[in-house]
């Protein structure tokens, strides 16, 4: 399985020696077809699947879901709720899947390490100054620490917006190598909060950017702003990812976030991945979902596919 490398591939050196090299290679990137990635994307969305295959694209997003809890108002006690259900989504149906992991603050990883347990489900844990990223890069890197420290698997960060939209590249590269340093073992997401960037053209060049300076995953969004995870700037960055896998030999996951809420959502974005990148990304390991509310849409069509009936929300647990 082809996994990423330290910071700037070989084929890729140069371009980050310095500020210069970089904006060049940024800038030097082929520009986006608006129209046609628009088209596409709707295109490809229109997509139908057969019931055997439904069924088999509903465990598959089930399984690729980071469960999330993202609230001022989080507790230990709804951290571990949310820990149980990521492990058992169905209480009624063991044979559910489990999700890929629980996503929280740096504050309550703990709790969900401790509510997941033996599972096999992760711990994703937002840093940096999550979600605007406003913070000194000591304060970001502490953030960061705590978070391996109380045992997140993975870590999800925020990239520098300000300085990025300003053309600051090299700052945002040097910013995420330290993180991933910081980072250890821990799988490290980045954010770039695509409704931010204002145009396709920058949100390739911070997938770009992002790769190379050592991302595990691309991330679309926090889930805080009014444009999040959209079926055009995802199918951008899986393109971003095969073309870089294609130069590099290095895989680099994708994670849509926030917006995705119903099945009928997730299956579009998994015809996506395939026709894009490709199966190899139809896993887990490279490709999740950033959601709080998709789970129960999901559990309920699920239901549905194995009793002919539809539940209702009622009989999923509320997060």
């Amino acid at each position: 399985m082809p996994t990423t490398t330290p910071p700037a591939a070989p084929a890729f050196t140069d371009v980050t020696a310095s500020d210069s090299a970089l904006r060049r290679f940024l800038h030097g990137l082929p520009g986006v077809d608006t129209v046609g990635l628009e088209a596409r994307a709707a295109s490809l969305g229109t997509r139908s699947i057969k019931t055997t295959a439904k069924a088999y694209a509903i465990d598959l997003a089930i399984s690729m879901v980071d469960l999330t809890t993202l609230e001022g108002a989080d507790t230990p006690g709804k951290v571990r709720a949310l820990g149980a259900k990521a492990v058992h989504p169905d209480p009624s149906d063991r044979t559910a899947p489990t999700t890929a992991a629980v996503c929280v603050y740096p504050d309550m990883v703990a709790a969900a390490k401790e509510a997941v347990a033996g599972s096999g489900v992760l711990v994703a844990s937002v840093a940096t100054a999550f979600p605007a990223g406003r913070a000194a890069l000591d304060v970001k890197l502490a953030d960061v620490r705590d978070a391996v420290a109380a045992g997140a698997d993975e870590i999800d960060m925020v990239i520098d917006r300000g300085a990025f939209l300003a053309g600051r590249y090299l700052k945002v590269y040097d910013e995420i190598v330290a993180v991933k340093e910081a980072s250890g073992a821990a799988r490290l997401k980045v954010i770039f909060e695509t409704g931010e960037l204002s145009t396709y053209d920058n949100i390739r060049r911070a997938s770009w950017l992002g790769m190379l300076a050592g991302a595990d995953f691309i991330k679309t969004s926090t889930g805080k702003v009014a444009v999040n995870a959209t079926p055009a700037n995802t199918l951008l960055m899986l393109e971003a990812v095969r073309d870089f896998r294609a130069q590099t030999g290095v895989q680099v996951g994708v994670k849509p976030a926030g917006g995705i809420r119903t099945t009928k959502d997730a299956v579009k974005f998994l015809v996506l991945v395939n026709e894009t990148a490709g199966a190899d990304w139809l896993d887990n390991h490279w490709f999740r979902f950033g959601a709080s509310s998709l789970l129960n849409d999901l559990l309920m069509q699920r239901q549905k596919l194995a009793t002919g009936r539809y539940s209702g929300p009622d009989y999923v647990t509320v997060d």
